[in-house]
């Protein structure tokens, strides 16, 4: 469809104005390549022709075949102007004879006169090629009257150079601005799909979080009592914490399995609310920044507990400061489309 319509643009462009450069120069050496050849349509002989219309006056046109031959139609009162339809369920449009106009590909039934003109009863043509036609008409008006007004200025030749030169450049745009608003088009929905999907994604990790660091302390055998190391330990990590954004710290305790499990469980948490309370006090970490302390007891064991060294790195805290993916995403940014350059 967009190649008909291309090709139906060209074509009334070009025999829109062929008329206006045979009119002007009629004494061109190309006029023999370019002219026509007219019918004489015998009084009361019935005809059907199909081809452009080339020519419009007050009440009749000039339809040019495929053989490039000009036919005069004359309208009447009673001529039927209609739609030639491709869909049989609906109701074909009626168009006024005004509607006859340069570059419009139609259908002419009729009886020639004694003038030699085809007298209509009925013209037909497609929605389609009337929109075609009317953006013809649109672009050959303005284009005849700035040639008009240099007319006085400029030579036959120069005139008609930069007649057809205009019509070309107009004709290379409205393809090139076809083509280059479809890309644009594409390439918006594109970056509108590919939006979508990062905001989606960043959504879906606001409850995931990735570990950035994990500082770990460890405690004397029985002890829940911070070393002198374990609180340099946390002084450190508080600085860091300190410029620090979007993120939660995590506070578990561990036990050696030396001893009763439960009670194990409970040095563990006790441990690990020495922790909590450590940030808290000295350094006045939030406490909606730290989730609910937990202590595992004996369980989740970094070291082998039969020995002297594997229980000492046990009898722990691990302090994790995580990260929301979610919030740490950059966000997406939609692409605008990148301009065309017209060939």
């Amino acid at each position: 469809m967009k190649a008909t319509l291309k090709a139906s643009l060209a074509l009334g462009l070009a025999l829109s104005c062929a008329p206006l450069a045979l009119a002007q120069d009629q004494t061109s050496t190309d006029r023999t390549s370019t002219s026509s050849s007219s019918r004489a349509v015998t009084s009361g002989q019935k005809m059907k022709i199909k081809g452009v219309v080339v020519r419009r006056e007050a009440d009749t046109f000039t339809v040019r075949d495929m053989n490039n031959v000009d036919t005069v139609v004359q309208l009447t009162n009673t001529t039927d102007v209609s739609e030639r339809k491709s869909n049989p369920f609906r109701r074909a449009k009626n168009y006024a004879t005004t509607s006859i106009m340069r570059g419009l590909n139609v259908e002419v039934e009729g009886r020639g006169d004694q003038g030699g003109q085809l007298v209509a009863d009925k013209v037909k043509f497609s929605d389609t090629e009337f929109r075609v036609a009317r953006s013809i008409e649109s672009r050959v008006n303005p284009v005849e009257s700035r040639v008009g007004s240099a007319e006085g200025r400029l030579s036959q030749v120069e005139q008609n150079a930069q007649r057809l030169s205009g019509q070309l450049d107009e004709l290379t745009a409205v393809a090139n601005a076809t083509r280059g608003g479809a890309k644009a088009a594409q390439e918006t929905a594109d970056a509108a799909v590919a939006g979508v999907n990062a905001t989606n994604a960043r959504i879906s990790a606001l409850d995931d979080y990735s570990v950035q660091q994990v500082t770990t302390v460890t405690f004397k055998v029985g002890s829940t009592v911070l070393t002198p190391q374990a609180k340099t330990q946390l002084d450190t990590l508080a600085q860091q914490i300190g410029t620090a954004r979007n993120f939660m710290i995590e506070v578990t305790g561990f036990a050696d399995s030396t001893g009763n499990m439960e009670l194990n469980r409970r040095l563990s948490q006790r441990r690990a609310d020495a922790v909590v309370r450590y940030l808290a006090e000295n350094h006045n970490v939030p406490l909606r920044r730290m989730i609910t302390p937990f202590g595992y007891g004996e369980l989740q064991a970094v070291a082998e507990n039969s020995t002297r060294e594997g229980r000492a790195q046990n009898r722990r805290v691990e302090v994790k400061m995580l990260v929301n993916k979610g919030l740490t995403q950059q966000a997406p940014v939609i692409q605008t489309p990148s301009a065309q350059t017209t060939q």
